[in-house]
Parts: structure tokens; sequence; C-alpha cells
């Protein structure tokens, strides 16, 4: 515990928030055999890039209410994962590779952020943990659901945009971005479907397809399908300098 006081205290004294970050998680294969937890370094860069101090946070409920003393802000990050759809849905249609230790640790942390003023920020695999915790729903599998000529799981690399999207006017995004019309990244097989309570859909793709959604009793809750990390465009890097800012 003094320890993290004295963290804390050391960075506020510089101004520069501390931001937790969520990490996914595999049992085994790749960088180990044994269990591993691992993060995409540009998640970390870009926070940093914009005076934040990334803090990646392990799968433990335990010391979430520790961590909310210390964390300025939180990053629900994307993954090679599903939300269980037995937390919304009445079968599975689609669902590929369930992480159920992350996915309770997400959920709890996200909730308890929700009842502060802090801001919250869910990225691809992100924004649906956002949607489902708050009773929404999701698309289980894009291809297998609609008819759509874009590919959300693009076939370029992940640092190039891919299709376009176009911004609500009305939204806290678009203040952010000040562009009605963006064009994306995209890396996701599964998207929001029916709304979360108080959430609001901010973005959306020309087939329909919620790329973005925001609370509407939160200050600063935005969940996008993309991946602004990758500060492709000056939308990107406006998102990611004003979450930060916004946690100073």
């Amino acid at each position: 515990m003094i320890v993290k006081i004295k963290i804390k205290l050391y960075y506020h004294s510089m101004k520069s928030p501390i931001i937790g970050i969520t990490l996914d998680f595999e049992n085994n294969g790749g960088y180990s055999k044994f269990p591993w937890y691992a993060i995409r370094e540009n998640y970390l860069s870009c926070l940093y890039k914009y005076g934040a101090i990334p803090f990646p946070l392990f799968h433990e409920t335990t010391i979430n209410n520790s961590l909310l003393k210390i964390l300025d802000g939180l990053v629900i990050t994307g993954g090679n994962f599903d939300i269980n759809p037995e937390l919304y849905a009445e079968n599975d249609s689609g669902s590929r590779n369930i992480k159920d230790k992350r996915t309770k640790f997400e959920i709890d942390i996200f909730q308890k952020f929700l009842e502060t003023t802090k801001p919250i920020l869910g990225i691809c695999g992100g924004q649906q943990l956002m949607n489902v915790a708050c009773g929404g729903n999701l698309i289980q599998d894009i291809n297998n659901s609609i008819q759509t000529s874009i590919s959300h799981e693009q076939e370029n690399p992940r640092n190039e945009v891919s299709h376009k999207i176009q911004i609500i006017k009305s939204s806290k995004l678009y203040k952010i971005i000040s562009s009605e019309n963006i064009e994306v990244n995209s890396a996701h097989h599964q998207s929001v479907n029916k709304l979360g309570k108080d959430f609001v859909s901010c973005a959306i793709a020309p087939d329909g397809i919620i790329e973005g959604i925001e609370h509407i009793n939160h200050p600063w809750c935005i969940g996008l399908q993309w991946h602004p990390e990758f500060l492709i465009t000056s939308a990107d890097s406006a998102i990611i300098e004003d979450f930060v800012s916004y946690a100073k």
C-alpha cells in the first residue's frame, strides 16, 4: 500500500495521469508455455505520447477498489477473444475463444469506474464489453448476420485504414474530432447490437454496424470499434489526446 501511494504522489507531482489499461491473457503457447499476459506496444505508447503513464492491469477483481483510488482513467482494450454469449444471449451463434476471467475482471472495474467521473475508453472488444456490462447485446458474427461489402476484419495491415464511418454530429465524439466522416482501421467480427443502458451510438459504418458508443450520464465514457491507438489519422490522435487531457 505504501508503495502504491508513493507511486501515485510521484506521478501526480509530474502532472501525468495514471491510466489503467487492461491486458489480454493466454494460457500457454507462443511467448511462453506457461500462462502469460500481453498487450500491443502502441496501446501504451499512444497514451505516453500525450502525457499519461500507462499502468497495465492483471485480472484480479479483489484489487479493483484499490486501483480505483490510484488510477485517473481506464482503457479497456481489444484482444484475441470474445465475450461469453451466456452474458447477453440465449445461444452461441458465432463467438470464438472465450476468456471468462478477463471478462469478469473488466466488467467489474468498468462498473466501478462508471460510478466516478474518471474517463473510460473502450477499444474494439472493449467497446463490446462496456455495452454488455450495461445490459446490451452483440452481433456474434457480422458476416453471418448481415449482408455487407465491408471487411470488418480487414485484409490490409492494421496500421492502415480500410473503410469510412459517419460520426453523429450531436455526439461528444464529434466535439472531439470535429468531423462527420472519417476513415478507420477494422479488426473485428462482432459488434454492438442492442445498446446497453444509457449508451447511445455516436458512429456508424455505411452498412449500419455501430462503430462508436458513448454514455449519456458519464462525462467521458466512449467506446470505439476501431483502433485509435495506431494514431493513423488526426481523428485518432484527437481522441487519445482528449482522453488523456480529461484525465489530468
